[in-house]
């Protein structure tokens, strides 16, 4: 199969709704019988004539959220597919791909304080202390309601870390990160999905500026990063996240 017929390949309409993880593990599990999950083991390079087994599990925890292991005849090689799955309901709407507390990002990505301070300012966790404007809610801080310098000093972080953000948030780290992403319309007909290689989603979603937007977030290329909010108030709505549209990838 040559790189055209790949292409095409790589989105399609699905023969059934996609309801949950589960529905993609069961469909790996049954690839014998099932045209989708064969489209699928295709596209990440095997042939299906020599494949002997295939197991597939979900993990919690991870960017990995279905870990498919492959078999071929005679034991000849065994190797293992971590896949992201994005289930979408909506094409224009967004999904959460990572949530932690400011301290968490700090460690991860060697934050310095002065930018861990703007961060938490921003999230609600310290009070404001870096705005000369009176802000439109006061639990927290906007960052277009940041002092000019510090806009341009957080800007420059994150442009400066890009690459890095985009990995972490969107591939992860260690033997558990993905190397896929399968996004698939969460419907009972009419659905569709989308297999993209991992290198391929962040160089989609990092592209373009690092940017403070109109509603005082940040956006990274496409990505956006927002304070958690919600959450009936609870702390917990003082966490950071970031968001992507998954469905995105089904016009590229």
């Amino acid at each position: 199969m040559n790189n055209e017929q790949l292409v095409k390949l790589g989105s399609d309409t699905a023969k059934n709704g996609f309801r949950n993880e589960d529905t993609i593990v069961n469909k790996f599990n049954s690839w014998k019988s099932d045209d989708e999950a064969q489209k699928w083991l295709i596209l990440m390079g095997y042939d299906i004539d020599k494949i002997e087994m295939v197991e597939a599990v979900k993990l919690h925890g991870y960017k990995t959220d279905v870990q498919v292991k492959i078999t071929i005849y005679l034991k000849e090689a065994i190797s293992a597919e971590n896949i992201s799955i994005k289930l979408v309901s909506n094409p224009r709407g967004f999904n959460q791909i990572d949530k932690r507390w400011v301290k968490s990002y700090i460690e991860l990505w060697n934050i310095p304080d002065n930018i861990a301070e703007l961060l938490k300012q921003f999230t609600g966790e310290t009070s404001n202390t870096l705005s000369s404007l009176v802000l439109r809610d006061n639990r927290r801080v906007f960052l277009d309601e940041l002092y000019s310098e510090d806009q341009k000093i957080l800007i420059d972080f994150f442009t400066k870390n890009k690459f890095l953000v985009v990995s972490d948030i969107l591939k992860g780290r260690g033997i558990l990160s993905a190397g896929w992403m399968l996004v698939a319309q969460k419907s009972e007909k009419n659905s569709r999905w989308i297999l993209k290689n991992i290198n391929e989603v962040m160089n989609y979603f990092s592209d373009g500026d690092v940017r403070i937007t109109d509603r005082g977030s940040l956006k990274i290329g496409r990505i956006t990063m927002q304070r958690k909010g919600g959450d009936g108030g609870r702390e917990t709505a003082k966490m950071l996240q970031f968001k992507i549209n998954p469905a995105e990838l089904f016009d590229i």
